[in-house]
């Protein structure tokens, strides 16, 4: 099952595999059925989670009924129990929608969702991170996730995120980080598919994020709270919702 992941994550098209997702979740979510193992976002449980990867692949760390990994399971627990996104009125503007999101915060009458990106079917507004159709200080929160490191210029994407969050607003831009390395490397010579997804993570990703990112957040003008959400919780509880001890959130403030 685990090399039939890997093909499929590497050959079939995200769009499509976001429509194939509706078919085949229940599927796997009745196979995998069990008790070691529960999403926090559902309260399934399941005995196994799936592997997930396109370089180098991570096991037991995809629900088979939500679709979530590790970083949407901590951001999902943090919303719940740290911030008033699920009781606050809120304009929220969501990049890249997830599935393990989507329809719930799209049934969520506190919520004025819209959301947004160049190719997802599941986007509202078609638009360039870049080049927003939106006002400024439109929105009160934007959750922009694992976005970023395929944006060649980033920093105009960050101007264009301060730009339509209101001022007091928040966001949660997640990204994948490798917090022992200082600088972010970037290297635009590295063109092989296969070189890329070793190197990055991703063979459509442009950078490896290091620990700088926060104060180029900072530098667009955002204030900036880096929360190792994790180091709250008990060691039983990150096992059971497989989720990446360590793992920082970076929420941000205008």
């Amino acid at each position: 099952m685990k090399k039939l992941f890997k093909l499929i994550l590497n050959i079939i098209p995200r769009p499509l595999l976001i429509r194939l997702s509706y078919v085949i979740r229940p599927v796997l979510a009745s196979y995998l059925k069990g008790t070691n193992f529960t999403d926090p976002i559902d309260e399934k449980s399941f005995k196994t989670f799936l592997p997930y990867g396109y370089g180098s692949q991570r096991n037991n760390v995809l629900s088979p009924s939500t679709l979530s990994l590790e970083r949407h399971r901590l951001l999902w627990l943090y919303l719940k129990n740290d911030t008033t996104f699920f009781t606050e009125n809120l304009k929220v503007l969501h990049f890249a929608p997830e599935q393990a999101f989507y329809k719930r915060f799209r049934k969520m009458t506190n919520l004025d969702y819209v959301t947004t990106d160049l190719n997802s079917p599941l986007a509202d507004v078609k638009a360039d991170i870049c080049n927003l159709p939106f006002e400024d200080g439109e929105f009160d929160l934007i959750l922009c996730n694992h976005v970023l490191e395929h944006i060649p210029d980033d920093t105009k994407a960050m101007q264009e995120l301060f730009r339509v969050m209101k001022k007091g607003g928040m966001g949660i831009f997640q990204i994948p980080q490798e917090l022992d390395r200082a600088v972010t490397f970037e290297d635009d010579s590295i063109t092989d598919k296969k070189e890329r997804a070793k190197i990055f993570g991703q063979y459509d990703h442009v950078r490896v994020y290091g620990r700088d990112y926060f104060d180029k957040l900072r530098s667009i003008g955002f204030t900036v709270e880096e929360v190792d959400y994790t180091a709250k919780l008990p060691e039983d509880t990150i096992e059971k919702y497989c989720l990446a001890k360590g793992e920082i959130i970076p929420v941000v403030f205008k």
